[in-house]
């Protein structure tokens, strides 16, 4: 179709389509083509430009589409030319992210379950790090789902279940604690109704430890690719940047030096940029919510990582904060001075300098003044 229209190999006709992803989008990109991805609602904004009347079809949209590039193809971009390295990282990046979505998800579906019959187990974990999430924590729940059988454990037995999940320390003492939290008083459910609640927290139980097992494959898959690539030791170089989070990073910007013009659209595209809404006399600077979401999160978690990793970084932060600014509002100026010190650094080759990131005349007098 596109070849009795005038394309060829010398001058391929660019394609408008309103997704990024799929094998439809990956065959167009493989002929070397420009596909510009049009977010829905800006279509359905071009579509008012034709109709009051709000119809809408399949062939309306082919034209409206088309329409965009005929027009306004200067005021839109391409999908970047990411490698195939690249393209491979965003996927496991992103798998691995809705891995540890799934997980949080499944975590927080068991402790409200538990809360409703079992709340002792909840007591007996609430101090440790990862909660019921720890590996000893699920195998002893998976042992005795109900307070009745949780009851009749023995030092002897939970020392076998910590053994088992990979506990090598204290586990005499640990069992100990251990018996005496489960043994203790609690409200309680009906017998019949225990069971049955107890059958539904293995069920739950199942679903966490599927979801936890997909987050660690995922993770140490994404680490191998991301330890291929050219730019993860120029990305691993920065204050607050591991691996896993690295690659997060270069999943959503890529490996195309052409795809941001600036600094500026990068840290627009993350969030990190305000956005001014000004007209006549009014002019009102707010946070960026229309943003890549999953860069936004990667980056949240950079910036408060920096925060103990770069004495500049947190400077910087405890400069935003004495003027005022709030906490999540300090960690994204934060995030968008970092983001600028990553563009130079991927553009030039050049791996991070804390000097020259947050030179020393600037950092001294918050120094002193803390």
């Amino acid at each position: 179709m596109l070849a009795e229209h005038g394309d060829h190999a010398e001058a391929p006709v660019p394609v408008a389509i309103e997704t990024s992803r799929g094998l439809l989008v990956a065959c167009l990109r493989a002929t070397g083509r420009k596909v510009f991805a049009i977010n829905p609602m800006a279509v359905a904004r071009y579509r008012d430009r034709y109709t009051v009347s709000r119809k809408k079809s399949d062939h309306g949209d082919a034209v409206v589409l088309a329409n965009i590039l005929r027009t306004d193809l200067a005021a839109h971009r391409p999908l970047p030319a990411d490698s195939e390295l690249g393209q491979a990282i965003a996927v496991l990046a992103r798998a691995q992210q809705d891995a540890v979505w799934d997980r949080t998800q499944a975590h927080n579906k068991l402790r409200s379950h538990l809360r409703e019959y079992y709340p002792a187990f909840l007591h007996a974990f609430a101090g440790a790090r990862d909660g019921i999430m720890r590996p000893d924590a699920r195998g002893i729940l998976a042992a005795a789902p109900t307070p009745t059988l949780a009851a009749k454990l023995t030092k002897s037995q939970l020392a076998a279940l910590l053994r088992r999940a990979g506990r090598q320390r204290g586990i005499q003492a640990e069992a100990a604690r251990l018996q005496q939290a489960l043994r203790g008083e609690q409200m309680r459910q009906l017998p019949l109704v225990e069971d049955a609640m107890g059958t539904q927290t293995v069920a739950l139980l199942r679903a966490l430890d599927a979801a936890a097992v997909n987050a660690d494959v995922l993770a140490d898959a994404t680490e191998q690719a991301f330890n291929q690539h050219p730019d993860a030791e120029i990305i691993t170089s920065f204050a607050g940047l591991g691996r896993l989070t690295g690659a997060r990073v270069l999943a959503e910007i890529g490996d195309d030096r052409s795809r941001f013009a600036d600094p500026r659209t990068l840290k627009a595209y993350a969030g990190a940029a305000p956005i001014t809404r000004a007209s006549g006399k009014s002019h009102v600077v707010l946070h960026r919510r229309i943003k890549n979401q999953r860069l936004a999160t990667a980056g949240y978690l950079w910036a408060f990582a920096a925060l103990t990793a770069s004495p500049g970084a947190r400077a910087h932060y405890d400069r935003r904060r004495a003027a005022g600014g709030r906490h999540a509002a300090a960690l994204r100026n934060l995030n968008n001075r970092l983001l600028g010190c990553l563009y130079h650094c991927l553009q030039t080759g050049q791996r991070y300098d804390e000097a020259t990131a947050f030179p020393t005349a600037q950092t001294e007098p918050l120094a002193a003044a803390a």
